[in-house]
């Protein structure tokens, strides 16, 4: 697989991902087996995936120690990257509760150092981004962690950061139904941060496998946020019928053309794919070979206006 470095300082990333969102479970619907989870991380890194994404709140810990287990034994050929949350979701953003956060999270994934260690998203409880920032960046002086980054921020937010040290990676939804943050994305490439995108398959609603009654029957937290009903749902009907026939005439699957022109964005360095399907994850994966050409991404540009999308 491709391999792209994470901003100017970062690791060097498989441009596809894993992520373990699912394999936590709890926000997923029907749960699968553990074994079936971890048959579908080693698929991913079998198939060239050479990192891995989870986070304190995935399962309130069952996805980092999943994803630890599932590693085990391969610690050498995977980097590993995990978050705290804020509280009252996670366990806090006071540099104390960082502390703690990382070393909880050490003990679950059963590793002695982070590769990348990241905030989950912007604290609303009053505790300065600068002080959290800081504590990250003694986390790198002791050797618990590698590289740090941050989610879910803003511009200024990222700033803030940037003038006391500098910010690795930015995590942010990214995908042909979420365009919100592509300006945001290219500045990051500008400035060196690497950026990752999580739910480039559009929560799945971009893989094309699901019927329009099928979505609107969906009950998870994609029902709550408003993706399986009404002008969202349209758009992403829309953008998948105008890609299948693009990616029939490349001889690939709805979903790996969408991966595959989310990691060739600018300022993205790598597409976060998650799933506790071991074939999907493989499916998944083949993106990372599948390189588009300025013709193919000109017309999907072409799509995503005609949908409505800018």
């Amino acid at each position: 697989m491709r391999t792209q470095r994470s901003g100017a300082k970062g690791p060097e990333l498989s441009v596809i991902g894993f992520g373990a969102w699912e394999a936590g479970g709890d926000d997923w619907g029907p749960n699968r087996s553990e074994s079936e989870v971890i048959d579908a991380i080693v698929a991913g890194i079998d198939a060239g995936m050479n990192w891995v994404d989870t986070a304190e709140v995935y399962g309130d810990g069952v996805s980092e120690t999943l994803v630890g287990r599932a590693l085990a034994g391969r610690r050498d050929a995977v980097l590993l990257a995990t978050k705290v949350a804020p509280a009252p979701e996670g366990t806090g953003f006071r540099p104390e509760q960082v502390r703690a956060a990382c070393d909880a999270s050490l003990g679950r994934l059963g590793i002695d150092v982070i590769d990348l260690y990241q905030l989950h998203w912007p604290d609303q409880t009053g505790v300065p981004v600068e002080d959290t920032w800081g504590a990250m960046g003694g986390l790198v002086d002791s050797g618990k962690v590698r590289w740090i980054g941050v989610s879910n921020f803003d511009r200024a937010l990222i700033d803030r950061c940037r003038a006391d040290r500098h910010v690795d990676s930015l995590q942010q939804e990214f995908s042909l139904v979420r365009l919100d943050d592509r300006e945001l994305i290219r500045w990051c490439g500008e400035v060196g941060v690497g950026v990752l995108s999580y739910s480039p398959l559009g929560a799945g609603l971009l893989t094309g496998a699901l019927r329009r009654e099928e979505a609107e029957e969906i009950g998870d937290w994609r029902a709550s946020d408003g993706l399986t009903s009404g002008a969202h749902l349209d758009l992403a009907f829309a953008l998948v019928d105008g890609m299948r026939p693009v990616a029939e005439r490349l001889g690939v699957s709805v979903p790996q053309l969408a991966l595959s022109w989310n990691w060739c964005q600018p300022g993205v360095t790598s597409a976060i794919a998650g799933s506790r399907d071991a074939e999907h994850t493989r499916s998944n994966a083949a993106a990372g070979d599948l390189e588009l050409d300025e013709s193919t991404l000109a017309e999907l540009e072409a799509i995503i206006q005609a949908s409505g999308m800018r």
